[in-house]
């Protein structure tokens, strides 16, 4: 059972991230993340102003290494597509949650990634993933680079 006097720095880590701006088509993706640190994690989309006509998808891969071998989408974790054109999804959330036995880890799958595609026309977006309950110390060890200042 997880300690409640911990802040919740300790039990959940930014693990990675794609800085929120108007992105033009194309694909950003996050660095691979080793899944040995967490025992679950949770990808957040996050969708401003979608251009006219404008896509944003979002999957799951994983990898055999951190440099992203045999890498492959990850069964069932991928967003519906956000669409301006269909559906007013401009300014909305989506979210992937994942589980460490959820990567292919029978054939030696180790690492994962955040990947959201931006089609049609430029729009605004973001994303990260965060680990939860992290195997070994506080989740503050393994928090991305990116991560500027954290206070308890």
């Amino acid at each position: 059972m997880p300690n409640p006097n911990l802040p919740a720095s300790n039990r959940i880590g930014v693990l990675g991230a794609i800085d929120p701006d108007a992105n033009g088509a194309g694909t950003l993706v996050t660095a691979w993340i080793p899944a040995v640190n967490y025992k679950s994690f949770m990808a957040v989309v996050m969708a401003g102003d979608l251009g006219t006509n404008g896509t944003i998808a979002a999957k799951l891969e994983q990898a055999t290494s951190a440099a992203g071998a045999g890498a492959k989408d990850i069964t069932g974790k991928a967003i519906t597509t956000m669409t301006q054109a269909v559906t007013d999804t401009s300014n909305r959330q989506r979210i992937i949650n994942l589980r460490q036995g959820e990567l292919d880890v029978a054939n030696s799958f180790t690492h994962f990634r955040l990947s959201v595609t931006t089609a049609v026309a430029t729009s605004d977006s973001g994303a990260f993933v965060v680990g939860v309950d992290p195997t070994y110390g506080p989740a503050t060890t393994t928090d991305a680079t990116t991560v500027d200042e954290v206070i308890a």
